[in-house]
């Protein structure tokens, strides 16, 4: 099903909420921050690959009860979804022939994967969404001077309601959360 297009000349009075974008026939991928919808940047293959890389390892280690997808929409609330570029999620209860948006609380990890146009969000914006959701564990991938990934794991202090850095990962992650796993980093990309 097809919404009617945006009117740009007669725009909502209010924040749009997910409900209202979802069947939008937008011609770009979106998130919507605070009822704005937003649009995704196209990626680099080097983005691309970090990306297929962490979720392939992630999915390949993965213990019951979690799943692993890409890209997959998390609806932090009716004005705020956003679609991490891996999340790691607890199946148990999630219906997948109908459920479109994870809910929060079913995220055990967000992904993202830093690329030029999203840096400030990826910095500062989503884990400070992803932390007043109680997500427990945030990984924030940048490209070192090298071109290689550098992991920056982060974990909830519940207490302060902010990530709190546990590791920076160069050449191997290791880590036991949300369950383990090991990535040789070196291999993620193809240089």
């Amino acid at each position: 099903m097809t919404a009617e297009p945006i009117d740009r000349n007669h725009p909502l009075s209010q924040e749009w909420t997910y409900e209202q974008v979802k069947d939008l026939d937008l011609p770009f991928e979106w998130d919507l921050v605070d009822g704005i919808i937003m649009v995704r940047g196209q990626t680099n293959l080097w983005h691309d690959q970090v990306r297929s890389a962490v979720e392939r390892a992630l999915f390949a280690g993965r213990t019951a009860p979690y799943s692993v997808l890409p890209e997959r929409c998390v609806l932090l609330d009716p004005e705020n979804t956003t679609k991490p570029d891996v999340v790691v999620f607890d199946k148990t209860g999630i219906d997948v022939f109908e459920l479109e948006c994870l809910p929060p609380e079913a995220v055990v990890l967000m992904v993202e994967v830093v690329s030029h146009g999203t840096r400030a969000n990826d910095r500062f914006r989503k884990p400070g969404q992803y932390a007043e959701k109680k997500i427990p564990s945030y990984w924030r991938v940048e490209r070192s001077d090298d071109g290689l990934p550098v992991v920056h794991e982060f974990r909830l202090d519940e207490e302060q309601g902010v990530y709190l850095p546990v590791a920076v990962h160069e050449g191997l992650l290791v880590t036991a959360v949300p369950f383990p796993v090991e990535i040789d980093l070196k291999q993620v990309v193809e240089l």
